[in-house]
């Protein structure tokens, strides 16, 4: 049974999220014999949104595609770059006015084969955007009639949201992994279908913090309840991900695996 390899790499937040990316990313590539690697790039620039330049980075460094989230739109300079790099993304469920894509469609390296990636946001919590349900249900079959491996980034806050599109496109597509809560959920399974589902893939970051970010202000702005900004945290740097083996001619999924992956030499 042939199978695509598919690396990707939770919530990126800020410099420490993206030099674990740096050091970590092209060895975990090589020893993983990975055929596509998605990262999601939402908090890559000081924990709020991502710029062209960072993309950048992030692309040189392996990443084959970026995913993004309620932050996608932070960064004014990143709007035009939407529309012109086609391996960045935007949630599909944001206006179709808006800036950017929700899904690409991608070689992958082995030869052969396609990949699709779409980018979904979630509603519970979160902004009032479009209905995630509804935006893919209509995209999926034009997805399908491409190719047969499928990964959905869900961008959502809340659990129950996030497993309940699990279960709604169990069967549909390869993979439906949450990102946004920077916290690794130790749910990973494979629903019927042959879908893989994890709540949430983790963050590439700092975690002697309060999600990346230093805890003494996080702790000041929920006991005070003043606006302070956030600034991100710097050490007990980690890489969360998951790696995924999926059937190349069904698109279904044959073995998911969560990965916590510590930078040497950056205890607490």
């Amino acid at each position: 049974m042939p199978t695509e390899r598919i690396l990707f790499l939770g919530d990126v937040c800020a410099e420490p999220g993206r030099e674990a990316v740096r050091h970590l990313l092209p060895g975990l590539k090589t020893e993983l014999h990975t055929t596509f690697c998605i990262v999601n790039g939402e908090n890559a620039a000081g924990g709020y949104g991502i710029t062209p330049k960072l993309a950048e980075e992030l692309l040189r460094a392996g990443a084959d595609c970026i995913t993004t989230g309620d932050h996608c739109f932070d960064r004014h300079e990143l709007w035009e770059f939407l529309n012109t790099e086609e391996r960045i993304l935007r949630p599909l469920n944001f206006p179709p006015e808006a800036p950017g894509r929700g899904f690409g469609i991608y070689e992958l390296k082995s030869g052969g084969s396609r990949i699709a990636v779409i980018n979904l946001a979630g509603r519970v919590f979160m902004k009032p955007i479009d209905c995630p349900f509804q935006r893919i249900r209509a995209l999926l079959p034009s997805i399908r009639n491409q190719t047969s491996i499928i990964i959905v980034d869900f961008h959502a806050e809340a659990t129950a949201e996030k497993r309940a599109m699990g279960w709604f496109l169990a069967g549909q597509v390869s993979a439906v992994l949450g990102t946004h809560t920077h916290i690794q959920t130790a749910d990973e399974e494979i629903l019927p279908g042959g879908t893989a589902y994890i709540t949430d893939v983790g963050m590439c970051g700092a975690f002697d913090s309060v999600l990346g970010m230093k805890k003494d202000l996080s702790l000041r702005r929920l006991i005070e309840q003043v606006p302070i900004r956030l600034q991100p945290a710097d050490t007990d740097i980690r890489l969360n991900g998951v790696l995924i083996d999926i059937d190349t001619i069904t698109g279904q999924t044959v073995k998911i695996e969560r990965l916590a992956i510590k930078e040497p030499g950056n205890a607490p």
